[in-house]
């Protein structure tokens, strides 16, 4: 059974930074791309960014480019998203998904590409 667990979320000001955590299990974590998404009450869930099996392939919306940073270990099956200058708009549940293949859509990622799905971790932006 396939389980991806979100952590790192977090009350934090704007200007602020975290860095959000996903690990993954009962899948082979490098055959898959990972993507991250937000959704912010009463709007859709979006993707963020996404990252290819080894790393060498990237995406990020124009809302977060400059600012997040994706990663992966694929030792140790988890998948990063560093958070940096925060603002109150990035305020949303935060959730990790596993491609269900190896790359990234080019040019934009969509959610019917990710297969398994985690619960979500929520992130709070105070203005």
């Amino acid at each position: 059974q396939v389980q991806v667990a979100e952590s790192g979320g977090g009350l934090v000001q704007a200007g602020g930074s975290l860095r959000l955590s996903c690990t993954v299990s009962g899948l082979t974590f490098d055959d898959h791309a990972m993507g991250w998404f937000h959704q912010a009450p009463g709007k859709e869930r979006d993707v963020i960014s996404c990252i290819s099996w080894s790393g060498g392939q990237t995406y990020y919306a124009d809302s977060v480019k400059g600012r997040f940073t994706i990663s992966r270990d694929n030792a140790k099956n988890t998948l990063y998203l560093q958070m940096n200058s925060l603002k109150p708009e990035d305020t949303a549940m935060y959730y990790c998904a596993a491609d269900r293949g190896a790359g990234c859509r080019v040019p934009i990622p969509v959610e019917t590409d990710f297969g398994y799905w985690g619960q979500g971790t929520q992130v709070t932006v105070s203005s």
